[in-house]
């Protein structure tokens, strides 16, 4: 049965299809049942259906959710990953479903492109099931993989319609460089948060002390691999670092650490282990037998810290993970968000479990605060957080998609942009716009208070002589101009206008910031705090923008404007009063 978030996405996605979109992308959160709901839709089309993973554990993943469902099913893997995968259906559900000639196959995308394409199961194929669809683009094995599907619709199922390359998922040439037709977009995270569909969290963010100033973006959009190594690797505090905050914050939870490479995973799990922490490391070459036990020994308990590089951070479910700890920079929101939302599943008795859709959200949300998991954690050991968050906010938070590329252009800062900071205290993240942290009451204190961006744009925190000396350059810049007695007629008009023209530029720029100060006044927030926004939000100070020349005003009038637009804010207000 599936659940009401889930139902609306099944009926929207079977909407598009019959809208004639061909491939429809389904968005929705890590841990919402995303292969559950595509398992529903596969069992409802009824039609021969190739389902297509990225690993081995993922094609493993979705044939157990055939089989879930009771739907005959083959497997394009070789022997042993089959053998292994059927071994672990009747170990899950007491009975298999394979049957290597069935209708619905599970492929592995490698193998799959290496198939007789001649076999005429693909012309046959009705739907072609992609998990991870955020890596379908036309020209890669993904497309490729469709593309041996000429009878095919599509379903991409992910957590972000997002890539790190920019590239964009739609079907149109001239604007992006995908396949799909149609967006299909669940709820939010913090939606199935609020509803107790998946756990809150606690974020700690220790200082990184990592310098990626040498490490260039890829092709890929992610940090270069080989250069992100040294970078990571020149830190010699990081593994010291990872392993006392675990061992002070959540000794004996079930966690996962993400490392840079085998290298410092090995590190890692071996600094666990003096720490009394028993700790393996998995990695994407594990042998399939080893992966098997290590996964058998986590869940069981006996392992308490799985180190790994490049896995489980796509489609692994292991609800029973209670935290994990990132090592691992990265500049791709998608895999930051994967690995984040690897501990927000629910821990949750079995027994009550198995009535959790029957139960209200309040309901829900008590029986996890009452848990052995009200909350998940994640510790932060490298800024991953802090470099998401003026785009994207929180991972959980709603996203803005597009099917087209990404423009190759400077970022537009997103809603008030307000970067985070970490404090130094509790070692929790927030606004930098809080004069103190609202978690422990710790005040920040700024180095220095002589220029404005040394205290956020806050106009009361400025040294009074600093606030002095910026209202008597606005005070020149107001006063009329002086014009030699040498000069012309032409040239003293010329000078003249000039001058007016910046004094009604500054008119209506101030009665912009006047409105928007108003506004953040009504939204409750004091002087201070509003001097901060706007400083993130325009990348000045107020007082600095009064003494703008025109073009200058001009724009900055125009941003503030549209910001008031975009909000509905038309009718004035006070403005901010200056200490």
């Amino acid at each position: 049965m599936l659940r009401d978030f889930q139902q609306k996405g099944d009926a929207d996605i079977f909407q598009a299809w019959d809208e004639g979109a061909i491939n429809v992308m389904g968005v929705f959160p890590t841990g919402s049942g995303k292969t559950v709901l595509a398992g529903y839709v596969i069992k409802k089309l009824d039609v021969p259906t190739c389902a297509i993973a990225h690993r081995q554990e993922l094609v493993g993943q979705i044939a157990l959710a055939l089989n879930r469902e009771d739907i005959p099913h083959g497997i394009i893997a070789p022997k042993e990953i089959v053998k292994q995968i059927v071994a672990l259906e009747m170990d899950t559900h007491g009975h298999s479903r394979y049957n290597s000639r069935a209708p619905v196959r599970v492929a592995g995308v490698d193998t799959l492109i290496k198939r007789d394409a001649s076999d005429r199961w693909f012309n046959q194929v009705g739907l072609g099931f992609i998990d991870e669809g955020h890596h379908v683009l036309r020209n890669n094995k993904w497309g490729r993989a469709m593309g041996m599907l000429p009878n095919a619709k599509g379903l991409f199922m992910t957590a972000h319609a997002l890539r790190a390359d920019g590239a964009g998922l739609g079907r149109d040439s001239k604007t992006a460089d995908g396949l799909v037709d149609r967006l299909v977009i669940g709820p939010c995270g913090r939606d199935l948060i609020n509803r107790g569909f998946l756990t809150n969290y606690r974020l700690i963010c220790p200082p990184s002390h990592i310098n990626l100033s040498e490490v260039n973006i890829g092709s890929t959009g992610d940090f270069n691999p080989k250069q992100l190594r040294v970078a990571v690797h020149n830190d010699k505090a990081i593994v010291g670092d990872v392993v006392s905050t675990y061992c002070r914050v959540a000794k004996g939870k079930l966690w996962v650490t993400f490392a840079v490479d085998i290298e410092a995973a090995t590190e890692l799990a071996k600094g666990y282990r003096a720490a009394g922490v028993p700790a393996e490391v998995i990695t994407a070459d594990t042998p399939t037998a080893v992966r098997a036990q290590l996964m058998r020994k986590f869940r069981n308990r006996q392992i308490l810290q799985l180190v790994s590089v490049d896995v489980l951070g796509e489609g692994v479910d292991v609800p029973a993970i209670e935290g994990v700890s990132m090592a691992r920079p990265t500049a791709s929101f998608q895999l930051y968000a994967q690995q984040f939302g690897r501990a927000l599943r629910l821990l949750i008795a079995p027994d009550i479990l198995v009535t959790w859709d029957q139960l209200t959200d309040e309901q829900r949300l008590y029986q996890i605060s009452i848990s052995d998991k009200p909350y998940a954690t994640i510790i932060d050991h490298v800024g991953n957080v802090h470099r998401f968050y003026e785009e994207h906010k929180y991972v959980d938070f709603p996203q803005v998609y597009s099917l087209n590329r990404r423009e190759r252009t400077t970022k537009e800062r997103k809603g008030d942009a307000i970067p985070l900071r970490t404090c130094l205290f509790c070692l929790l993240p927030y606004e930098a716009v809080e004069p103190v942290c609202p978690n422990c009451g710790q005040a920040h204190i700024p180095q220095g208070r002589t220029k404005p961006d040394q205290v956020d744009g806050d106009l009361l925190e400025l040294d009074p002589m600093a606030i002095q000396a910026m209202y008597e350059e606005i005070r020149k810049l107001d006063s009329a101009p002086v014009i030699s007695y040498n000069k012309n007629d032409v040239v003293a008009n010329s000078i003249a206008k000039s001058n007016r023209e910046r004094m009604h530029a500054q008119a209506t720029l101030r009665e912009a910031i006047a409105l928007w100060a108003g506004w953040q006044r009504h939204q409750g927030r004091s002087d201070a705090e509003g001097y901060r926004r706007f400083f993130y939000r325009f990348g000045m100070d107020v007082l600095s923008a009064q003494a703008l020349k025109l073009r200058d005003a001009q724009a900055l009038e125009a941003k503030i404007r549209l910001d008031l637009s975009s909000n509905n804010i038309i009718s004035a207000q006070p403005e901010f009063a200056l200490a």
